[in-house]
C-alpha cells in the first residue's frame, strides 16, 4: 500500500511555507526538497517533495491543492500541467460563491 500522508494544516498565512507562497503569489510551486524550501511548514515528517496549485476564482484565492510526497523529486513538469488543468476543470464545475 503507498504512503498515505497525514491531514495538512488548516489554516498557513499567506506567505508562509510553500502552500502560503504558493497562494500569496498566485502560482503554482514545485519544491524537489522541502528540507531545502526557507520556512517549510513540516504538517507531515515523511514529506520530502510537494507541489502546490492556487484555486482562483478570477482574483479571488479560495485555498490550494497541495500534494507532498514522501520521495524528493517526485512532481515535473507534467505534474505541474495536469494539476493546473485539473484546477481549471473543478474551477468550471464548481460555484465558488457560495463559499
Amino acid at each position: 500500500m503507498e504512503h498515505i500522508g497525514k491531514p495538512a494544516c488548516v489554516r498557513i498565512p499567506l506567505g508562509k511555507g510553500v502552500c502560503g507562497t504558493a497562494a500569496g503569489n498566485r502560482e503554482t510551486i514545485v519544491v524537489a526538497d522541502v528540507h531545502a524550501f526557507p520556512g517549510h511548514i513540516a504538517c507531515d515528517a515523511a514529506s520530502r517533495s510537494e507541489i502546490v496549485v492556487p484555486i482562483l476564482d478570477g482574483d479571488r484565492l479560495i485555498g490550494v491543492l497541495d500534494i507532498d510526497a514522501p520521495v524528493a523529486e517526485r512532481f515535473d513538469d507534467a505534474d505541474r500541467a495536469g494539476l493546473e488543468t485539473f484546477v481549471s476543470i473543478l474551477n468550471k464545475h464548481v460555484d465558488w460563491s457560495r463559499f
